[in-house]
């Protein structure tokens, strides 16, 4: 998910950014220090959106940079075990899917793309064999995360859609009206079945 996060640290200012008013030179710096930057405890660093405060500067002897105790807030994603994402299908193999879900892209293995048995398609596509719905390239969906790891970086993420209210948003549509309709055809056949017989009054035979 994506959040904001206060840090305090004391940030090296390059002798290039000297010229610059403070708060500016280090936000140029932290931007340049976390380009790129992921790691397990803070996840990825989006953006930088502001410096805070500084402290007074620190001359190291033999270093030409300058450091400063800085307070500043960054924009991160981290992902998380069974966090619910929103993306778009970047690739389709014959194992799975890729999607994107914000810094990451993340996997769908071809067992987790949905509840049926798929194949995949020479027109680049997962097919189910009892559903026929596909899944392909742009597709926007909704995914679980399953399985995460920082053993390599960027992490390694695993996802499934084969849990009710996942998958693609077409298919999610579908299984809600499909839903709704079943709901309305039980109401409808309690609604019958209470309902109270009248008798009707026959004619006393003489």
């Amino acid at each position: 998910m994506f959040k904001i996060v206060e840090i305090n640290d004391h940030v090296r200012v390059e002798p290039e950014l000297f010229g610059m008013p403070i708060k500016k030179a280090i936000k140029k710096q932290l931007e340049k220090s976390y380009e790129k930057y992921i790691d397990e405890e803070l996840g990825a660093v989006v953006a930088v959106l502001e410096v805070i405060s500084v402290g007074e500067g620190i001359l190291i002897p033999g270093d030409p940079a300058a450091y400063y105790e800085s307070e500043f807030k960054l924009l991160i994603f981290k992902p998380e075990l069974q966090e619910l994402v929103y993306g778009h299908i970047t690739q389709i193999t014959n194992f799975g899917a890729f999607m994107n879900i914000g810094a990451f892209e993340a996997m769908i293995h071809i067992s987790q793309t949905m509840d049926d048995y798929v194949s995949f398609s020479k027109s680049d596509s997962l097919i189910g064999k009892n559903s026929k719905r596909s899944l392909r390239r742009n597709d926007l969906c909704i995914a679980r995360i399953v399985a995460l790891s920082y053993k390599t970086i960027p992490p390694k993420i695993g996802l499934t859609m084969r849990q009710p209210g996942l998958g693609k948003l077409e298919w999610i549509k579908e299984d809600k009206r499909k839903a709704q309709l079943q709901a309305k055809r039980i109401t409808k056949a309690e609604t019958k079945t209470a309902k109270p017989r009248t008798k009707r009054k026959g004619r006393r035979r003489k």
